[in-house]
């Protein structure tokens, strides 16, 4: 089964989660609500499982939480997706949600990159604080090990702009991770 167990436990959050490449149950506390309902988000269009409680420095801000959680999840799928032998590497994805379009586009290479380009109009939603959003995606891709590239194109509701952009990673990253019947990485180089 492909899956991962991670505990991150600092000073400012304490985080424990349980994530399956292949689909199972979606449960999410971070203790900020729209956050809970991205990784929701990300986690249904992705297909995967993931059971996941933080408790962070929300006395502080929301910096800690989020960021720690992408640093969890992204090693979670790093573990998760294996030698990355027998995997699809490639994913893209569009979402439009209402007004807005953002787009995704992942490769499970093992080289950590992110390229992100999205505005929001308005600077929260909820407790939530829209610039978190790359801060998630940069932390999930730098511990996930896959390059990441996120647009969103248009849109006037920070909302839809931001939710497009968690289900259209979601979304990419099922693509990369189908398995095939390769067995061996998707590289002419023979290794990733």
């Amino acid at each position: 089964m492909r899956s991962a167990i991670v505990e991150r436990k600092t000073k400012e959050t304490d985080i424990k989660l349980i994530f399956n490449l292949d689909g199972g149950n979606i449960s999410v506390d971070t203790g900020i609500g729209f956050f809970d309902h991205m990784l929701c988000s990300f986690a249904t269009h992705g297909g995967f499982g993931l059971e996941l409680t933080v408790k962070g420095d929300l006395n502080v801000d929301e910096h800690h939480t989020v960021e720690d959680t992408g640093i969890a999840l992204g090693k979670a799928f790093n573990e998760a997706v294996g030698d990355r032998s027998s995997i699809d590497r490639f994913g893209s994805f569009y979402v439009p949600m209402d007004e807005a379009l953002a787009f995704a586009s992942v490769d499970i290479s093992g080289r950590p990159f992110l390229v992100f380009d999205a505005e929001f109009p308005q600077q929260k939603c909820g407790e939530y604080d829209c610039s978190m959003t790359v801060e998630f995606m940069r932390a999930f891709a730098y511990n996930a090990q896959i390059t990441l590239h996120e647009k969103s194109f248009y849109g006037d509701n920070s909302h839809h702009i931001t939710e497009a952009l968690y289900k259209a990673v979601g979304h990419a990253l099922s693509i990369a991770a189908k398995q095939n019947t390769l067995n061996k990485p998707l590289s002419t180089k023979g290794v990733l």
